[in-house]
């Protein structure tokens, strides 16, 4: 695969016939994808346990009465998304670019970013982050050679992120702007493909 044919930063959408369960009409973004394996954050899975003030009292950064750290009112009860299967107690924040930490923000592309820092919700619960978020658990990782496997099976279609999407929308509107950004309309969508 030819650095032209990575898939980082862009958006991954499962096929109706995905069989893994976990990535069922996901749209992940991919936010970083190579010879040595792809890493991604799924879009459209509400983790209906947690909110961002439920996090923060976690990671002890509040304290749930009186709270070193304020949280705006409106920012306590932001949603925390299943990021994917791996390492799901770590937390990743995609973000629009006007927030920059030094050695941990990753730009992806069309101006977001990515950054797992402490410091990050800091910035966010005091208002002070960036102007766009989006705060998830977990991530959904491949092997080397993996995805461009999963590709070829028919298991993924791709295409240019829209920060709407990441940002914007609602989790179960997520999947099918996604597929409209190529065009498709859900419905005509095969569970299974053949190849020529």
């Amino acid at each position: 695969m030819t650095d032209s044919n990575f898939l980082d930063g862009q958006l991954l959408i499962a096929m109706p016939g995905m069989k893994d369960p976990r990535f069922e009409r996901a749209v992940i973004l991919m936010c970083a994808h190579s010879k040595e394996g792809a890493m991604g954050i799924i879009l459209n899975q509400p983790n209906g346990e947690i909110c961002f003030s439920d996090l923060l009292e976690q990671l002890e950064l509040v304290d749930g009465e009186e709270s070193p750290l304020p949280i705006a009112s409106e920012l306590a009860s932001k949603p925390v998304h299943v990021g994917g299967p791996v390492e799901t107690g770590r937390g990743f924040v995609l973000h629009s670019s006007d927030y920059h930490a030094d050695d941990s923000t990753l730009a992806i592309k069309s101006g977001v970013c990515l950054t797992a820092t402490i410091e990050i919700l800091r910035a966010i619960a005091g208002n002070e982050g960036p102007r766009q978020s989006f705060l998830a658990l977990g991530y959904a990782g491949w092997a080397p050679g993996q995805l461009e496997q999963e590709l070829q099976a028919n298991g993924w279609l791709h295409c240019a992120v829209d920060p709407d999407i990441i940002f914007g929308a609602g989790p179960e509107d997520k999947y099918e702007q996604a597929l409209a950004l190529l065009g498709i309309d859900p419905g005509f969508l095969a569970a299974d493909a053949g190849h020529a």
